[in-house]
């Protein structure tokens, strides 16, 4: 198979009208958490002015991976995230400059392969305090105004617990006239207001997105299985829409409604939960079986993850991407090995049917989440400008049990 020559490049919904697979990038903020540039607890993106070789370096190995969709590193960049509890962003850098700089980024990278670049807008501060749909949509419409700026080729709507506010996202992002996709990061029970997939689904594409699905939160399987009760729903309201996953790439059959940010374990001890490249590749091929044609990652999605995602498909889609070049299918560059036991793995068999270890003995093989049950208008969930205080770690110290 050959790599991908150089095309004029063809829209978003061009490419999945002609029913071409289209292959997201993976997790930023974690990704780059773990690298030094990102702040876990904030998880906000500055590091595109302050660190932007960084930013870049992990768009070129996402484009060289497959990724023919470059999402602009503007998760929780809105202003009001970019200055919530003692954040110095948006005084010190400014929402515009994040965004501009995000944007440069990804185009740069785009323009060195075949890949398209999405401006994206996130759940934000201002819901959870129960502020009102103008200033929340204010908020959206200060980043559109970039990317309309900056001219990026379409839109998604990402990340987003309360389809309510996902759609008050996508009704800003139609008024670029670009194409517009949007995600929940919701499982099979719905928002957490209680919307089923199905009717998530339904209002997005009536609010005028184009692209519909989910990302982060959950596991490929659990993800899956929401998008397949998103696509039932759109087909019993007789509604088309092109459908997206960009799920975890950690296992989360023990979540809540809420997914995995209520696991212990989040954010820093989740490693042990890390899909394998083959389990990627399972992934890739169920999301292409149920009709899925955006196919991508969020949160743990490193380059190898993606990588697998364009091998598996890659029958499809007529060639393999760049990093395939170091890479032999399912393994079967062990075969160069020295040690024997080590070349008798080079083969498809062997990686499709193991069963990973994880060499922790003493710890159990499922979490309890915390669960706390609490949304939008929860005590817990208003948002403020000033940092933490002591008085409110000491608080919820004591609600939390270890």
């Amino acid at each position: 198979m050959q790599t991908l020559p150089r095309r004029d490049r063809l829209g978003i919904l061009e490419r999945l009208d002609a029913g071409e697979i289209v292959i997201g990038d993976g997790g930023f903020v974690f990704a780059l958490e773990k690298r030094g540039y990102v702040k876990a607890g904030p998880w906000t993106p500055e590091a595109t002015v302050e660190h932007p070789e960084a930013v870049r370096q992990l768009h070129q190995e996402f484009l060289r991976a497959g990724s023919n969709v470059l999402q602009t590193f503007t998760f929780y960049a809105s202003e009001d995230k970019l200055e919530n509890r003692g954040n110095y962003v948006a005084e010190k850098i400014s929402c515009q400059k994040v965004n501009e700089a995000a944007c440069d980024i990804a185009r740069e990278v785009a323009n060195e392969g075949d890949a398209l670049v999405a401006g994206g807008v996130s759940q934000t501060p201002s819901y959870l305090s129960c502020k009102d749909k103008t200033e929340v949509k204010a908020a959206f419409r200060k980043q559109l105004e970039v990317f309309m700026k900056k001219n990026v080729d379409f839109l998604i709507a990402e990340y987003f617990e309360h389809v309510e506010e996902a759609v008050w996202a996508v009704e800003v992002l139609k008024e670029s006239g670009k194409p517009v996709a949007a995600t929940m990061c919701i499982g099979p029970e719905g928002d957490m207001h209680g919307v089923s997939p199905g009717q998530c689904a339904v209002q997005l594409v009536k609010a005028g997105a184009s692209i519909v699905g989910v990302n982060c939160h959950f596991d490929p399987e659990t993800s899956l299985e929401t998008v397949k009760l998103m696509k039932e729903g759109l087909q019993a309201a007789k509604l088309k829409a092109h459908l997206m996953s960009q799920p975890l790439a950690f296992h989360t059959p023990d979540c809540g409604k809420q997914g995995f940010i209520d696991l212990p374990e989040f954010p820093f001890g989740l490693e042990p939960r890390i899909l394998t490249r083959w389990d990627i590749q399972k992934y890739a091929r169920k999301a292409y079986d149920l009709g899925i044609r955006f196919i991508g990652g969020c949160c743990g999605f490193e380059p190898y993850h993606i990588r697998a995602i364009a091998e598996e498909l890659a029958p499809e889609r007529g060639f393999l991407p760049e990093a395939s070049e170091k890479h032999g299918s399912w393994g079967d560059n062990l075969s160069m090995h020295t040690k024997p036991w080590v070349r008798a793995r080079a083969r498809k068999e062997y990686w499709e049917n193991l069963k990973p270890a994880s060499g922790r003995p003493y710890c159990p093989s499922m979490s309890k989440p915390d669960g706390w049950g609490v949304t939008k208008g929860a005590k817990e969930l208003m948002q403020q400008k000033e940092a933490t205080t002591e008085q409110q770690l000491k608080e919820l110290f004591q609600k939390q049990k270890i």
